[in-house]
Order: C-alpha cells, then structure tokens, then sequence
C-alpha cells in the first residue's frame, strides 16, 4: 500500500507532498510522493491531508471504559475506593471484554495504535483476546492487589503472582509481537512488600516483560505509603525493585528532588496523565524538569471515569498547555515535545522496537487525518496542528502492523454498533445495583 499526504509528518521531519510505503507489517520506504509513485506504481493507495504515525497512550484502563462519567468531581482515592474499584469488582467475564473491546475500538478510531493498559485483578485474559483481535499494539498485565483492597478484588500474594505467571505463558509476545505482557501492581498502597519484590522477580523471569504501576499521583497516597514503609513513594518502589529502564510509573506528580533524581539515574519511564490529574486535582507532574533530567516522559489518557475519553490528542494539547502554565514558560513542552512524548517517547516506554516514527525498517502503525475543517483552516505548522487544534475525530485512517483497521469511519471486520450497544446495556445493568 501507498499512503500519501499533503503532508507527512513526523518527529522532527515534515515532508510536503509526501508518502509511505507499507509491506507487510512494515514501513518500506518515506519520501516524496511523485518518486514513491514511479517506484511502486502496482501499490494499492490511499490519499489524505496529513499522514503521521500512530500513537501511543502510555497508561490507559480499558477495563474502566463503562465507567466513563459515574464518577465525576471526586478526589483520587474516593474516586478510587468509592467508585471505580467497586465497579471493576462487579465485571463478570462478558464485561471485561466489553469495556476492553469499546476501550479498544476508541483508541484505534481516534489515532491511538499502541497502549500500555492496566487491566483489572479478574478477567484479564478477555483483554488479551480483545486485544489480539481489534488488532491494537498492547503491553498490558493483570492487577495485582494483596492487601487493603475491596471485597472481590483483593487476593493472596501466591495467586497474584502465579495467575500472572500464567497470563505470561500465554499471551506474552504473541500476535506477531504485537501483544506484550507488564507486570502490574495497582501501586504501593494496594500491595505488599511481597507483592511488590514478587513482581520485580517475576518480570525478571521472562525476557522481555515489564513492569508497570501507579506512583505518587496524589499526597494522601503518598502519606499513606510513607506511614507504612517510612519512605516516600518513588524511594520505596525502588526499594523492592520497582525502578528501571523496564518499569513505567503513572503520574509521578508529587516527587522530590531525591525521587527525581533517582527516576533519572535508574532509567525509569514516567507516563504524564494530565487530564486525568486536572480532573481529580491531584497536581501538575513537573514534565519539564523531568526532561531537563533526561526522563523519558509519555503520554496517557488514564481511564474514561478521570478523562472521561480515550483521545490522544487531547493529552497533547493539555501536557503543552499546562507545561506552559506550571513553568509560566511558554517555550516550556512544544508541540515538538508534546508529539514526541506522544510517539516516540511512548513506544519507548511500552517496550516496543522501531515503533512510534515513520522510518523505513519500521513496524507500519500509521495515521491518516483529515484537515477538512474550520478548525484545521489555515495550517501553517502541522505539528503544532496535530497538537493543539487536531482531534481524534480528525482521524479517517489507522493501520497497525500493516494490517487496515480503521476506515472511512469504520472498524475493519467489527460490527462496533453490536458492541456499543451491548456495553450500554451491560453498564445500565452494573450501575442500576448500585
């Protein structure tokens, strides 16, 4: 196939008049639409104002997706305990494949090709197998939860760790790759000591698994885990194992110099939520700092009950935004940076080789935009565009792994009216108990 594009964007590189060539699962060749043409005249084609390439939601909750809306205008850990834990609590096996299949499909629909999701305690092998077959890019893993945890949730430390060790068996680097497993605890309040060093020592059984959990998002969790360990949070994960250049760590908002500190020197991945944060006024993370120290920050929409969507290009409006703000710098997070943490900086968290960027060699998860609109009228810098006036309704085209999954507003081979349908009953059913 042959994808062109007024424009074809990239980290750093803006091409106009421009197009990609995809073979397989691969990105065979980026340039100058006419040379591209004579070179591959046979190739199917497909034209669109902007091509970029896919992008990638470094910590989302699909399992919360039929949550969206019940649990507005709460703190984190009400949010957390009196709403959200309780629902995931209440999903049977049908509706964790409902929440991860409508999670998925909103995803793909609106520009997202790869996510690291962090599932729930049951069920989570109904993830896995929407995952494989929506056809998006995962990291994703079962939540461990040992200890002060709501009825139906919480479990013992051995089965934490062996039903994880299954799910690892199973699913981890299947799909052509495309689907990978993360070990993940919900975060320190939730989780022994145990449970925590078991997670480090499961990941560190199987090449390739990672590591990925909740940290420092707001000071009551953070007072929590320091009356219980006389350490602060990012100090205490590192101290069971939980840093490194395979763990990723949503949120980081209230960290110290030290903490900050010890994220840059072990490598660890930091996933930015920033709408999440504003809605449950956790905080503003420190992103620039965070980059000044060479952390490798992502972006992540969290669940639809603290976003309430699953739209990428949201986070990147709101992380350059209030970047601005809290540095009151308006050089702080461009839109350069924002697309990169968006792209590059998030297939680099998830683990994911030569994904993120539209290079020939590389794995072919590619966008196709539209810029017919008020909105997108005039365009003098498409990167600024895609991050400050684009929306995932923008997008006409997703293709992950060479395969089309996404089209002219429709999901390839899914009939996702059935399953919109479906989720909207289940979750009248869910909350009607409550």
């Amino acid at each position: 196939m042959l994808l062109t594009g007024t424009v074809v964007v990239d980290a750093g590189t803006i091409i106009e008049d421009g197009a990609v060539v995809v073979a397989g699962d691969r990105i065979e060749a980026v340039g100058a639409a006419a040379d591209l043409r004579e070179r591959f005249p046979a190739h199917e084609r497909r034209a669109f104002d902007i091509v970029a390439p896919g992008l990638v939601g470094a910590h989302v909750h699909s399992v919360q997706s039929l949550g969206r809306g019940v649990a507005d205008d709460a703190e984190l850990l009400d949010w957390l305990f009196d709403y959200v834990l309780p629902m995931e609590a209440g999903l049977d096996a049908e509706g964790m494949r409902l929440a991860a299949d409508l999670g998925y499909l909103e995803c793909l629909a609106s520009g997202t090709t790869t996510v690291i999701d962090h599932l729930s305690v049951h069920h989570a092998a109904e993830a896995f197998a929407a995952a494989r077959e929506r056809g998006i890019r995962a990291r994703m893993g079962k939540v461990l939860m040992d200890k002060a945890s709501p009825d139906g949730l919480e479990e013992s430390t051995e089965r934490a760790l062996r039903d994880s060790e299954a799910l690892i068996r199973q699913y981890h680097d299947t799909a052509n790759g495309r689907i990978q497993y993360a070990v993940t605890p919900r975060f320190a309040v939730s989780c022994t000591e145990a449970c925590l060093r078991g997670a480090r020592d499961l990941a560190d059984r199987y090449d390739g698994v990672v590591i990925h959990t909740h940290a420092s998002e707001n000071e009551d969790e953070i007072a929590t885990v320091e009356s219980e360990t006389g350490m602060r949070n990012v100090h205490w994960l590192d101290e069971v194992g939980l840093t490194g250049e395979d763990v990723v760590l949503a949120h980081c908002v209230h960290t110290d110099e030290s903490e900050r500190e010890l994220l840059a020197e072990t490598g660890t991945h930091v996933t930015h939520c920033p709408s999440s944060n504003m809605k449950l006024a956790s905080g503003v993370a420190p992103v620039e700092d965070y980059l000044r120290r060479g952390v490798n920050v992502a972006l992540g929409n969290d669940g639809p009950p603290c976003n309430n969507t699953l739209d990428a290009f949201t986070e990147m409006r709101q992380a350059s935004l209030l970047g601005k703000v809290s540095e009151t710098d308006s050089t702080a997070i461009s839109a350069a940076t924002a697309f990169e943490m968006a792209t590059e900086n998030g297939a680099d968290a998830a683990g994911f080789e030569r994904v993120g960027a539209l290079r020939a060699g590389w794995k072919a998860d590619i966008v196709g935009l539209t810029t017919d609109s008020e909105r997108a009228t005039p365009i003098h810098d498409p990167v600024s565009h895609l991050v400050f006036a684009a929306h995932g309704d923008d997008v006409r085209f997703t293709m992950v792994d060479g395969r089309v999954r996404y089209e002219h507003g429709e999901h390839v081979g899914v009939d996702a009216g059935a399953i919109r349908e479906r989720a909207q009953a289940y979750a009248e059913e869910l909350f009607a108990e409550r």
